[in-house]
């Protein structure tokens, strides 16, 4: 028998838990964490809530960035991962077709009628490295296009159709991509004139900031890229699963039917990481041309029992509980109610989003002592005053929410699905609350700004 006792382990060492990163991972984020007050030791979750070791409840608004679609440990998926766990599966054999894969990929399919089949990998970024090869190998062509301020993952070739400087900043050289700015089709034609496009890489909805592409955009760059035969390829990493109101963003627009879809986060469950490609029968026909060719993209842990009986129990989950009409209701309460909050305080500049994906973005004041200190936190660093708000919304009213990208003064939030009209509640009287103590000159949030600029 081994000696490995985990309960016992985490008992005897989970309190080195900072210690334990500053020394062997992240130095930085421990730090970060004690620097903004973050440094709670949580113990237990469920749902939209976990609780730290006071027992003090937590209101979770970010949804580890959007991985926890259906909140925490939903016992559905949990009872899932027990009962493939227990079936002793022979999985991973790498040359055999077990069922659990082409029943996930079927399930997907069914949301994307006009896609025809799915590659697993292990996460978001791999979904889109994946999506660049094929169209790159399906259209023959070595480039693709991307938006300015896009975010689509951090490996290499994912970074190549990143947006933004800050992460691509001393990794060059990378692929010869191109960015053009959402919504300028003028510019997505004069690129895709020279002839050498693959494709064109989109959130539909921007998660760096949170913009929604342009009415009628989508639709249009499809109508662009095919006729100048180049694919579009929709990243639904954090906006798919329901997240915005629908099944996938791009489907609010009618007509649009994306070449290559790429999915992860939510479909996980919160337990097992996966991520999946989604794209039309030629694109995959034209990479897998041959059985010489059967293994020419794969992934070691790609379709592996545990990620797809967690999928599959997501999905069942989401059609059983109407969970991607129960986001639509309960993003539209949530951002009606803050946007009605806008005519109240000078600083709240606009609130915008679809679904349960929604932007909150300050802005520079009107009156004299409010600018000055604005103007103050922004000759710091852009950003100061949205962090500002996130930190008192966790440490005086436990709710847990983050900026949406760095020099930004904008705060993302993406909630679990399963949340309910009273955490609306909860959010928006905690939000008043922090607005009220900014826009009266509270001492102690500025005191924090202050902290932060030093």
């Amino acid at each position: 028998m081994t000696g490995f006792d985990l309960t016992a382990l985490l008992a005897e060492r989970g309190g080195e838990r900072y210690e334990l990163h500053a020394r062997h991972l992240n130095h930085q984020l421990p730090r970060m964490l004690h620097t903004l007050g973050f440094d709670r030791v949580y113990e237990r979750a469920e749902g939209a809530y976990f609780w730290d070791a006071d027992g003090q409840e937590y209101l979770d608004m970010l949804a580890g960035f959007g991985v926890m679609g259906l909140g925490r440990h939903h016992p559905v998926v949990r009872q899932a991962l027990h009962d493939v766990l227990d079936a002793s599966l022979a999985d991973l054999t790498r040359f055999d077709c077990q069922p659990l894969p082409g029943l996930l990929a079927e399930k997907l399919l069914s949301h994307a009628p006009h896609l025809d089949r799915v590659f697993f990998g292990n996460s978001g970024t791999e979904a889109v490295e994946t999506a660049l090869k094929f169209a790159r190998y399906a259209t023959g062509r070595p480039r693709v296009l991307y938006c300015t301020h896009a975010f689509h993952g951090l490996t290499t070739g994912a970074l190549s159709v990143n947006g933004e400087d800050g992460f691509r900043d001393g990794f060059a050289p990378l692929l010869p991509d191109t960015a053009v700015e959402m919504g300028d089709l003028a510019a997505l034609e004069r690129e895709l004139k020279r002839g050498d496009v693959a494709g064109f890489v989109i959130e539909p909805i921007q998660g760096k900031g949170v913009h929604p592409t342009p009415p009628g955009f989508l639709r249009a760059a499809q109508e662009l890229l095919h006729r100048h035969k180049a694919l579009l390829i929709a990243d639904e990493v954090q906006t798919g699963l329901g997240r915005t109101g629908d099944f996938f963003a791009y489907q609010h627009e009618d007509g649009v039917e994306p070449d290559l879809v790429c999915v992860a986060k939510a479909l996980s469950g919160g337990y097992v990481p996966v991520g999946a490609t989604l794209g039309k029968d030629w694109i995959f026909k034209k990479v897998y041309s041959s059985m010489d060719r059967v293994l020419v993209h794969s992934a070691s842990f790609g379709s592996n029992a545990q990620a797809m009986a967690a999928g599959l129990a997501v999905l069942t989950v989401m059609e059983d509980e109407q969970l991607v009409a129960h986001a639509r209701h309960l993003g539209d309460l949530l951002r009606t109610r803050l946007a009605a909050l806008i005519g109240d305080y000078e600083l709240l500049h606009d609130v915008r989003g679809r679904g349960l994906m929604i932007g909150i973005e300050f802005g520079r004041p009107t009156s004299l002592g409010l600018r000055g200190r604005w103007t103050m936190l922004q000759a710091a660093r852009k950003g100061l005053f949205a962090q500002m708000v996130v930190v008192p919304l966790l440490q005086r009213h436990h709710i847990l929410t983050q900026v949406s990208g760095d020099h930004l003064e904008v705060i993302k939030l993406i909630p679990p699905l399963v949340i309910t009209e009273r955490d609306v509640d909860r959010f928006v009287e905690a939000f008043t609350a922090v607005m009220d103590d900014a826009h009266n000159g509270g001492g102690l949030m500025w005191d924090f700004g202050r902290t932060l600029v030093k």
